[in-house]
């Protein structure tokens, strides 16, 4: 398989079992432990799902390089085979269970090893051999990456997987350009800034590190929102929501690394319908609609859709590829299948008409993740007028006062404060979060809140007063009467599966965070004269329970006693869930600052459910879904619908309107859709931040480029977008900056 790959391949199998297990087992309290029981490697083989004998075998001689009996048949005969044959101590071996539950663990220890059957079994993989010390120390610092204590980062020898260009410790003094932020807007922007001649000068700042080789996993997305790899915001305290979560506060995880929240997104390619984009440009944003922003969504876009390649919208040509995802359970046809008897085609939701339910378009390329970074800077990151600087976080925009000219960037690298100048732009794609949070340290934010914490006003702007986000609800679940059909952990979490997708692409480590589809429905709530969604489905192959209180229950932040009475019931069986998303909400946010340290989290209140016409969209989706489920084509499974016992309901009827409300205002989810934190908008919008060219309103030499300026709700998720705002903006600077010689 080769030295690099059977690295790979280590470095994933203890890391992936250890993130699995810290996720479903950890706590503060609780230290994770090993149990010495043996795998048997070939009776995994024998369940993962193939698509032909071939791959089976395969993958077959990859795991058993040579049966285990040659080296004993070469011992009785008295000839030798150095390579099979090992100077092994067999009650020192040590093996670790990968896919065994509690109780599944007890009945294999009660089963003795006899000759007979360990005869007939071939080479165990190489991690049943006696543990190295790099295996031990891959297997604890994993564990502490996820647990979040501070070591002293220990899993730098796993980020040098994706290596960034060595020499840029100490940047220039100067730059034509200076990004902050390298997340999806960011990323894009630095590559095509950088790729024409003559050429500019460019430096790229991000506060995160590089990613690593485990975000590669597309099922392993939940786990890394409780890592060091996101920032770890939580919103106020709101009466009325997140009632079942910790704090009763909703956690906002954002991308902290090099790729920004494209690293640690569920990678799901959605672009709106061509009536958002049409309204944004209708409100005075010039340049804007549909029409003119889809040359950009396909700039960057590598369609490898099996079904769907019309070039008359999709990229072919791009870098960043766009694919179905190989593996699907039963219930995604069942999915489709209900969704066309209620009226709905199957379609490619990115098309201008494309109105309907679909298989998942994912951001990933062969099966792994493809995030912002991967697509547009490694191809690139030799050039030698394109500077990434990672573990460099912004604390200022250096803004003159008189002039009104954006000339600097203040950073902390390694503890140090830095400036570094820029002849031309500085260009904020820190994300919708941390680009208003800057913009009101440097002085550009609302007049009366910077006073108040002594910061001088340079500019009056609205900035942080709009505030925009997709909720959901996840406790639409259905417990299914059918084992195998469900993606479980325990199941999916094998070494099997592991080289599965390591070799092929494919498998259930293929499907992200559970995800296989989407459908758009207009509830009976809306009152949108044209043909626009109101609500997302987001059909799982499973729910939030398939990891047993693990890592989604940990991304949703529910507590502990919320999650076991609501949920303890159906823990780790096979369940079908579809997600419903609130696309246009009539509630809106904002976000303050907290204090004057630039490295203090501002103060988000996501103002959810405030509109009455909000939840009654959600109970008209969760009713929708509930059809669905009881419809014909899943009734092969058995459903039936878990009326979940939530601690704060119980006066409620169960499956009542009230029921279904208090339900929603408990387990309150977000899915880190919050845009309009920066507005865009015409000069006479009171709320606009920058104008439709992305400048901030008043300020020289100072850019705004993420979805923070989405000015209003799309019908999409906000990465595709961000990506394509990147692009836009990227032919927006280079016009403005076209007679200028480098």
């Amino acid at each position: 398989m080769g030295t690099i790959k059977t690295l790979r391949l280590m470095l994933l199998v203890s890391n992936v079992i250890i993130l699995s297990y810290a996720a479903a087992h950890s706590s503060e309290d609780n230290e994770i432990t090993i149990e010495d029981e043996p795998l048997d490697i070939e009776e995994e083989v024998d369940k993962v799902q193939y698509s032909s004998r071939s791959q089976k075998e395969r993958l077959s001689r990859i795991l058993f390089p040579y049966p285990l009996e040659s080296s004993e048949k070469a011992t009785d005969s008295g000839t030798s085979h150095t390579e099979p044959t090992r100077d092994v101590d067999t009650k020192k071996i040590t093996t670790y269970p990968f896919f065994l539950n509690e109780n599944e663990k007890n009945d294999t220890a009660k089963e003795p090893e006899t000759p007979s059957n360990a005869a007939d079994r071939r080479a165990r993989f190489f991690i049943s051999y006696p543990q190295s010390p790099i295996i031990d120390m891959m297997m604890q610092t994993a564990a502490v990456n996820y647990r979040q204590q501070n070591a002293n980062d220990p899993f730098d020898f796993l980020r040098d997987s994706y290596p960034l260009p060595k020499g840029y410790s100490k940047p220039l003094d100067e730059y034509d350009y200076v990004i902050v932020g390298a997340g999806s807007g960011g990323s894009v922007l630095a590559a095509r800034l950088t790729e024409d001649k003559p050429r500019a000068m460019v430096l790229l700042l991000e506060a995160g590190k590089p990613e690593m080789l485990l975000t590669d996993v597309p099922a392993l997305a939940p786990y890394f929102q409780r890592t060091d790899y996101a920032w770890q915001y939580v919103t106020e305290p709101q009466p009325g929501v997140c009632m079942g979560l910790e704090r009763q506060r909703c956690f906002w995880p954002r991308g902290k690394a090099v790729g920004g929240t494209s690293v640690i997104n569920f990678m799901l390619y959605t672009r709106g319908r061509p009536q958002d984009w049409d309204r944004i440009a209708a409100d005075g944003n010039y340049g804007w609609s549909y029409n003119e922003v889809l040359k950009y969504f396909m700039k960057s876009e590598r369609c490898e859709l099996k079904r769907y390649k019309d070039e008359s919208y999709r990229g072919s040509r791009g870098e960043l590829t766009v694919e179905n995802v190989p593996f699907r359970t039963g219930l995604m046809e069942a999915f489709l299948e209900a969704g066309r008897s209620f009226g709905h085609p199957t379609v490619d939701y990115n098309a201008p008409d494309g109105f309907g339910f679909g298989y998942t378009q994912s951001t990933t390329s062969k099966g792994h993740r493809l995030s912002a970074a991967k697509a547009f800077l490694h191809p690139h990151k030799r050039r030698r007028n394109l500077h990434i600087l990672p573990e460099a976080r912004a604390s200022k925009v250096v803004i003159e006062p008189e002039t009104k000219r954006a000339y600097a960037v203040e950073y902390f690298h390694n503890g140090i404060k830095y400036k570094v100048r820029s002849r031309r732009e500085v260009i904020l794609s820190a994300g919708p979060i941390a680009s208003p949070q800057l913009l009101m340290l440097s002085g550009v934010g609302p007049q009366d809140h910077l006073q108040k914490f002594g910061i001088p006003v340079i500019k009056n702007l609205n900035v942080g007063k709009s505030l925009y986000d997709h909720i959901a609800f996840p406790g639409v679940i259905f417990k299914l009467n059918t084992s195998n059909a469900s993606i479980l952990e325990h199941k999916a979490a094998t070494l099997p599966n592991l080289v599965q997708w390591m070799q092929y692409g494919d498998g259930l480590l293929s499907t992200p965070a559970l995800i296989e589809g989407i459908g758009y429905i207009k509830t009976s709530a809306s009152n949108d004269p044209e043909q626009v969604p109101d609500i997302e489905l987001v059909s799982f192959g499973g729910s939030i329970t398939s990891d047993s209180g693990g890592a989604f229950r940990k991304g949703i932040t529910i507590t502990d006693k919320t999650y076991y009475s609501a949920f303890g019931s159906i823990n780790g069986v096979d369940t079908w869930s579809a997600v419903p998303l609130l696309l246009h909400p009539k509630s809106k946010g904002y976000l303050e600052l907290k204090d004057t340290n630039p490295f203090s989290h501002p103060k988000l209140f996501g103002n959810y459910l405030i509109d009455s016409h909000d939840v009654r969209t959600f109970i008209e989706a969760i009713k929708y879904i509930i059809k669905l489920g009881e419809s014909q084509p899943f009734q092969k499974y058995g459903p039936k619908l878990h009326l979940a016992e939530y601690p704060t309901c119980v006066i409620h009827p169960m499956g009542s309107d009230a029921y279904w409300e208090c339900a929603l205002r408990t387990i309150t989810t977000t899915v880190h859709h919050q845009i309009a934190t920066c507005r865009m908008g015409p000069p006479n919008d009171p709320d606009a931040v920058v104008d439709p060219e992305l400048r901030v309103y008043g300020i020289d030499g100072l850019r705004v480029v993420d979805s923070s300026v989405i000015p209003r709700t799309i019908s999409a998720h906000t990465n595709a977008p961000a990506i394509m705002i990147g692009e836009k903006a990227a032919d927006l600077i280079k016009e403005t900056w076209s007679n200028v010689v480098a």
